[in-house]
C-alpha cells in the first residue's frame, strides 16, 4: 500500500468506526447505471444548475437590490448623469467596473437558458419513452414542478436589473395579476408594495430569486435523485435487459469519472457561449421608465409561448353590472390556459394509465414508435408550443417578411387549432408505419438487395434473417391491453353501476391503440419462419435448369 493510501485510510477508518457506514457506502458506490446518450440530458440540467449557483453567488457580492434613485457616475459614459435605480446602477458596475463581472453575468444568463432547455428536452425524452409510468409517476410530477420553478427562477432573475426591457416584462405581469377577478387589484398592491412599479418589487424579487426559488429547486432535485436512486434507472430494451435488472456500469469508478468529465464539458460550453456571444446588454435599454416601452422587446425563449398566447388572443371583455370589467383577453391566455396545461402535464401519467389500463411496473423504456398515440400527442404539444413561441415574435416576423402583423396574428389564431391535430395524425401514421416495417423484419428478415428470377419468370427479393439482438430489441415491448366495456346489465337485469366509467375507458382505450401493430407471438413467428424457409426452397428449385445446374443469370444485385 502506498504512503498516500495509508494516510487516507486512517481518517476513513476512524469515520467508519464512528458512523458504521462503510458497508452502505461500498454497496452504493457499486450501484449500476445503464449507459445511453439520452440519459445525459438530465445531467446537463443538473450541471447547469451548479454553474448557476456558483455564478449567482459571485453576483450577489456586488448587486444592490434596491430601487433607491441614484445618479449614475460609472464607467459607461452614455449613461453618466442619468437618474436610475441602485439595482440598475449596480448591474452596470458589475458589467463595466468589476473585474470579470460581465463574463460572470453572461455565464449566469447562459446557464439559466441551458438549465431550462435541458429540463425541457429531458422531460420530452421521459415522455416519449414512457419513463413516467409506474412506479415513476411521483418523479414525473417533481420534474414538472422543477420545470415551473426553473421558469420562476429565470423570470425573477431576468427582472432584477431594473432596465427598460425587464421593467416591461414586470408591467405585463402586473396586467396578468390585475386580470384575476375580485382579488387581482389587492394582489398587485401586495406584490408591488403600492401602485406599479412601487418601491419594493426588486427587493422582493431578489429574495425570491436567491433564497426561495433556489431552495425549492435544491429540495426538489434532492427528492428527484433520491427517488431515482431507490427505484433504479430505466434502460432501453435489449438482450439480457429485463424489468428486474439493470445492465450498465457501476457508479464508482466508471460513472464518477464520466460525470466529473461531463461537468467540465458543460461548464466549458457555457463559458465559451458567455465569452463569445453577447446576451442581455442592459446598458442598451437604459433604466426602467413606466412611460416608455422599447420597440421589438422579446422575453427569454422559455417565456415566449406565454407572450405569444397573449398576442394572438382576441380582445374579449365582459362588463359585469356596468362596474367590473372581466378582461378575458388576458385572463384566459395568461392565467387559465397555463393552469390547464400545467394540470394536464402533471396528471398525464394517470390519464394514460386510465386509457391503457396498464398498471404494471415498467423499467424498460418504450421506443416512441411502439406507442403511436403518445408519440403523436408529444409532437402535437411541440407544434402547439412552437406556434405560440413564434406568435411571441409576430412583430419581428412582420418586419422581416414585410407582412402586416394583423395577417400573421390571424394566421396564428387559425393555425393553433389546425396544425397541432394535423401533426398528431401524421406522426401517428408514421409511427404505425415504422411498427409494420419492424414486424416485417422480424417475420421475414432484412432485405438483402438481391433480386432473383425463377425459370418461370417470377422475380423475388432474397431476405436474410436478422440478428437475435435486433429481433429481441424489436419485440421487447408489452402487448397493448384492450379494454371492453362489457354489458350494461348483468344476467339478472341489474344495471352495472360502473358501466359508464368502463365505457368511457374502453372508448379512450380504442382511440389510444387504434391501428397499432401488435408484435407476433412465438407460434406466429415460428410459423412465418417455416413458411419463409419453404418459399426459399421452392424458389431455389425453380431456379435450377433441367440438367440440374444452377443458372447464374437468375441472380442480380440491386443496390
Amino acid at each position: 500500500m502506498s504512503t498516500t493510501m495509508k494516510l487516507a485510510s486512517k481518517p476513513v477508518a476512524a469515520l467508519d468506526q464512528r458512523l458504521t457506514i462503510g458497508k452502505l457506502v461500498k454497496e452504493n458506490l457499486r450501484k449500476v447505471f445503464p449507459d445511453h446518450w439520452s440519459f445525459l440530458l438530465g445531467e446537463i440540467a443538473l450541471y447547469s444548475f451548479i454553474v448557476l449557483l456558483l455564478s449567482g453567488t459571485f453576483l450577489t457580492l456586488f448587486f444592490k437590490p434596491t430601487m433607491t434613485e441614484v445618479i449614475y457616475q460609472g464607467s459607461y459614459i452614455p449613461l453618466r448623469g442619468v437618474p436610475m435605480s441602485e439595482a440598475y446602477a449596480s448591474t452596470l458596475d458589475i458589467s463595466f467596473d468589476v473585474r470579470g463581472g460581465l463574463l460572470v453575468r453572461q455565464i449566469h444568463h447562459w446557464a439559466a437558458l441551458l438549465f431550462v432547455a435541458s429540463m425541457t428536452v429531458h422531460m420530452f425524452r421521459v415522455f416519449f419513452t414512457g419513463a413516467f409510468r409506474r412506479p415513476r409517476e411521483i418523479n414525473w410530477s417533481i420534474g414538472a414542478i422543477l420545470l415551473l420553478m426553473g421558469l420562476a427562477a429565470g423570470f425573477t432573475g431576468y427582472s432584477l436589473p431594473d432596465d427598460l426591457l425587464s421593467g416591461t416584462g414586470l408591467r405585463i405581469i402586473e396586467g396578468i395579476i390585475l386580470s384575476i377577478p375580485i382579488v387581482g387589484a389587492y394582489l398587485s398592491f401586495l406584490i408591488f408594495g403600492g401602485p406599479f412599479p412601487g418601491d419594493e418589487i426588486i427587493t422582493r424579487l431578489y429574495i425570491a430569486h436567491v433564497l426561495l426559488v433556489p431552495g425549492l429547486i435544491l429540495a426538489l432535485v434532492g427528492a428527484h435523485l433520491l427517488i431515482l436512486w431507490y427505484q433504479k434507472h430505466t434502460q432501453w430494451p435489449g438482450p439480457g435487459r429485463t424489468e428486474q435488472n439493470v445492465v450498465g456500469y457501476p457508479l464508482f469508478p466508471v460513472y464518477t469519472a464520466k460525470a466529473g468529465g461531463f461537468f467540465f464539458v458543460v461548464s466549458g460550453v457555457i463559458v465559451l457561449l458567455a465569452a463569445f456571444i453577447q446576451i442581455n446588454p442592459v446598458w442598451f435599454w437604459g433604466p426602467y421608465d413606466p412611460s416608455q416601452v422599447s420597440a421589438g422587446t422579446q422575453p427569454d425563449w422559455y417565456i415566449g409561448w406565454l407572450d405569444g398566447m397573449l398576442r394572438i388572443m382576441p380582445n374579449w371583455e365582459i362588463a359585469l353590472f356596468g362596474i367590473w370589467t372581466l378582461s378575458l383577453n388576458v385572463l384566459i391566455p395568461a392565467v387559465i390556459m397555463p393552469g390547464i396545461l400545467t394540470g394536464v402535464l402533471v396528471a398525464y401519467p394517470a390519464i394514460e394509465r386510465f386509457a391503457t389500463g396498464d398498471d404494471r411496473e415498467h423499467h424498460l423504456l418504450d421506443r416512441p414508435r411502439n406507442n403511436p398515440t403518445r408519440t403523436g400527442l408529444g409532437v402535437m404539444a411541440i407544434v402547439f408550443y412552437g406556434l405560440l413561441w413564434l406568435s411571441g415574435g409576430n412583430d419581428f416576423v412582420a418586419t422581416i417578411f414585410q407582412i402586416p402583423v394583423n395577417y400573421i396574428t390571424r394566421f396564428m389564431q387559425v393555425a393553433l387549432f389546425v396544425l397541432p391535430p394535423i401533426a398528431f395524425v401524421i406522426t401517428r401514421r408514421i409511427a404505425i408505419g415504422l411498427q409494420r416495417r419492424d414486424m416485417e423484419r422480424v417475420e421475414h428478415g432484412r432485405e438483402t438487395g438481391v433480386i432473383r428470377m425463377t425459370t418461370e419468370g417470377e422475380f423475388y427479393e432474397e431476405h436474410a434473417p436478422i440478428s437475435e439482438y435486433e429481433a429481441y430489441t424489436l419485440t421487447a415491448h408489452p402487448r397493448p391491453k384492450i379494454i371492453e366495456a362489457g354489458p350494461e346489465l348483468d344476467e339478472n337485469g341489474i344495471k352495472n353501476p360502473h358501466y359508464k366509467k368502463t365505457e368511457r375507458q374502453a372508448r379512450l382505450n380504442r382511440f389510444y391503440w387504434q391501428n397499432t401493430v401488435d408484435k407476433p407471438s412465438a407460434d406466429e413467428l415460428h410459423h412465418e419462419q417455416e413458411h419463409a424457409a419453404l418459399e426459399t426452397e421452392d424458389h431455389l428449385e425453380h431456379e435450377l435448369l433441367p440438367g440440374g445446374a444452377h443458372n447464374p443469370s437468375t441472380a442480380t444485385r440491386h443496390d
